[in-house]
């Protein structure tokens, strides 16, 4: 692997850092940070995402005519490591962006490049995800909301569960079942979803967190014109196969990297300015060991990643390497936080503002979020049966 980059990439990076000195708030990550407000932050980040949109850095490599940069891959795997570096605000449409707009320019037609793209290049559409059900989560192709074809229409009959931001979003791409005397994975429809259609009902779900990113979504009657449905009818599988593909993918994988280097030298800072005794927290040697082991899987999990994104520079598909990063990362990261909880002891499940808090409460806060981090995309043992069937040849 060659870990170096092109003169052209270099440029690509110090434009990058120059637009984001200018473009973040004066003491962004250390005196401003965003909105606790749950629907404050929501439009804070959706502001970000149409300021990013402003100034060129919206669709890095997605093709100009639908109004992205026309970047390389490379340049994109940048410009996720440079977010990173400056823990710049998440966005609020990365659904949009990540996913279905990633899906559309894939698998979907002309007109629906030309109409939904930019769209979402502007965060003028907040996008959700309707894939998940009560009861088919790991095992999707067990979905059930029903899509019956009527002249140049499908009526939706249903219900979604984890619609992430289902309550700030315009639209919906979702996974439906059209011909229910299929094999399961034969009969379903990838549908794009007007959130403002009559026949749809959002009911918030609040997390251990407090708040309510995730909700269920309810769909009675629905009305969806046939124009909507990405790839043919009943080939709605292999398009969903793409979408967690993207999902899993390595180039957003590698800002991850970063955001978790981050988070364990916060971790290293917090323990070696913690007294244990007549010395320091940090001089314990069995602590220096869970960190050591800290440090080593996050370096693992960007060489992973580094490692599939130059597969797929040299022309490989995407596929089950995806489920390699998210399986990885996704325990390196419980394991991360495990390691915060264990050797902070007594202080480290209080959270802030008390502050009798570790940390500020930040790892209270992330060992709470990290146990989603092995269910969501793809649970652990669904993307270890993705490798045993797909990469190792194992019978299923």
């Amino acid at each position: 692997m060659d870990f170096s980059y092109s003169p052209q990439e270099e440029g690509f990076r110090t434009d990058l850092r120059a637009w984001l000195a200018d473009a973040l708030p004066p003491g962004w990550g250390e005196t401003v940070f965003e909105p606790e407000d749950e629907d404050e932050r929501a439009m804070f980040r959706l502001a970000w995402e149409k300021k990013l949109h402003a100034g060129g850095w919206s669709g890095i490599n997605w093709p100009v005519e639908y109004g992205g940069r026309g970047a390389t891959l490379v340049e994109r795997a940048i410009f996720a490591e440079e977010m990173a570096r400056v823990g710049a605000p998440e966005g609020l449409n990365i659904i949009g962006h990540n996913l279905a707009g990633s899906t559309i320019l894939r698998h979907g037609t002309e007109a629906q490049k030309q109409y939904f793209l930019p769209r979402i290049l502007s965060s003028e559409d907040v996008w959700c995800q309707g894939f998940s059900e009560p009861n088919a989560g790991s095992d999707l192709a067990s979905v059930r909301t029903r899509a019956e074809r009527r002249g140049d229409t499908f009526i939706v009959n249903g219900q979604k569960i984890w619609t992430s931001f289902a309550q700030y979003s315009q639209w919906c791409f979702a996974l439906v079942r059209t011909d229910p005397d299929a094999p399961k994975h034969k009969g379903l429809s990838f549908l794009l979803i007007d959130m403002k259609s009559p026949g749809i009902s959002i009911r918030p779900l609040r997390q251990i967190s407090g708040e309510c990113e995730f909700n269920e979504t309810f769909f009675d009657d629905v009305e969806v014109p046939v124009d909507n449905i990405v790839g043919d009818i009943n080939d709605g599988w292999r398009i969903a196969m793409t979408t967690l593909a993207y999902e899993r993918g390595p180039e957003d994988a590698l800002g991850r990297q970063i955001r978790f280097s981050q988070e364990l030298e916060k971790l290293i800072d917090t323990v070696a300015a913690t007294p244990r005794g007549d010395a320091m927290l940090i001089e314990d040697p069995i602590v220096r060991q869970k960190l050591a082991r800290s440090v080593t899987e996050v370096e693992v999990m960007r060489l992973n990643a580094v490692r599939t994104f130059s597969k797929y520079l040299n022309g490989d598909d995407r596929g089950p390497d995806a489920s390699v990063i998210k399986l990885y990362w996704s325990h390196a990261a419980q394991n991360m936080y495990e390691a915060a909880m264990d050797i902070l002891g007594p202080t480290a499940p209080i959270a802030a503002p008390d502050p009798l808090s570790a940390g500020g409460g930040r790892f209270q806060l992330s060992y709470l979020q990290s146990k989603a981090f092995t269910i969501y995309s793809g649970s652990s043992e669904i993307q270890r049966n993705i490798i045993g069937e797909r990469m190792l040849g194992l019978p299923r």
